[in-house]
Parts: structure tokens; sequence; C-alpha cells
């Protein structure tokens, strides 16, 4: 990881819509001027559907592409327009296909320049070493059902260090093959103080 980067926090996800922006959003309300990535997965002719109908299809190419201009990010309704503001001090966002995510990660890490880094995504999970991952989990249903692969992968490895609920029943019932995950402490709205002390204690 390049040195010149302060603490990176990944938020990542059990699935979509889970509550990712979310929580990446009420951290930055509370960090004083932290970069914030969104990690953008994209398929070209393999998703199923027509290229010209995926949302970022028209962005993939050759190589990563990274959009870090905020006339370009600032947009409302959109993750990346939601961090701008929450206060991040830069916003960078990292569109990539499979194969391209490890360069493209490391090329915006490279780019951030504030006090620390907070990143949407689970992918790329198996290309850097954060100083803390945060699993979000719905809580309303089953864990198991909508636990996608790279989550998984995430908790078999033991790349998880938090877990956040979407409410403050705290309880998360996945228990993939490999270290358990009792011993990962679970965080909810109610305990969410809790786990922005932790982030600052980062260094």
């Amino acid at each position: 990881m390049p040195k010149n980067v302060r603490p990176v926090v990944v938020v990542a996800g059990t699935g979509s819509n889970v509550g990712k922006t979310t929580l990446m959003c009420r951290l930055l309300q509370h960090l004083d001027a932290w970069d914030a990535i969104k990690v953008t997965r994209g398929h070209y002719r393999s998703c199923g559907r027509d290229p010209d109908t995926c949302c970022v299809s028209n962005l993939l190419g050759d190589a990563p592409k990274l959009i870090s201009e905020r006339s370009l990010t600032d947009v409302p309704n959109k993750d990346t327009g939601r961090y701008w503001q929450a206060g991040a001090a830069n916003v960078h966002w990292l569109v990539a296909t499979s194969i391209q995510i490890e360069a493209g990660i490391h090329r915006a890490l490279e780019l951030a320049s504030g006090r620390g880094v907070l990143i949407e995504g689970t992918s790329i999970l198996r290309y850097i070493k954060p100083e803390l991952t945060i699993l979000v989990s719905l809580t309303n249903g089953n864990d198991e059902a909508r636990l996608k692969p790279t989550a998984r992968r995430a908790l078999i490895d033991g790349r998880i260090d938090a877990i956040y609920t979407s409410d403050d029943s705290q309880r998360f019932s996945v228990q993939p093959e490999g270290p358990a995950i009792e011993s990962i402490p679970v965080y909810g709205p109610s305990t969410f103080p809790d786990l922005l002390n932790l982030v600052r204690t980062l260094k």
C-alpha cells in the first residue's frame, strides 16, 4: 500500500442495498478531512445485459477509470454526491472490471490526500490490507442467503474486523468455514459512537 496514504477503512457489505453508503456518510459526517472512494465493479458484454443499458458499461475500457473531478462526482442522489454532502475532503470514483480492480484501487489510494480514507467496496479486500474493515449487514432477513461470494471470502480469510448491522438487534448469523466470527465485534445504530471512536484511534 502506498506510504503516503493515511489510515484506510473499508466499508464492505454482505450484499447490495444493505446500507454501506449510509454508514460511509455517517462516518464522513464525523471525520474531519477524510477522502472517500467509491468502487464500482462493472461488466462489459458479460453481465447478461445489453452494454448500452448497463449503468457503467460506457465507462469501461482497457484500463480502470478513476473519476476525481468534483464536477463529475458531486451529483445529487448518487453515492459520490452523498459523500460530498456528508463532508468528504475529496471523492474518487473507481470504475473497473474484475481484472482491473487491483490496479485501480492502488491508483486511487495514491491520489488520496486526506487525513484518512474511507472506501466503499468489497472486492478490493483481495488486494489491500486496510487498517479496519467493517462489514455491513441487514438483520431483517436471512444473512446466509444474501452473503455474496466476496464477503464470504473476506470472512473466511479473517479480513473482517467489525460488523455493523442495520438495527440494534446486532445479530449476525452466518457461520462460514474458517475462523469463527463470534469474536468479531458487532455494532448497530445505538453503538455507532463506539465504532466511530474505533476509527478515530487508527494511525
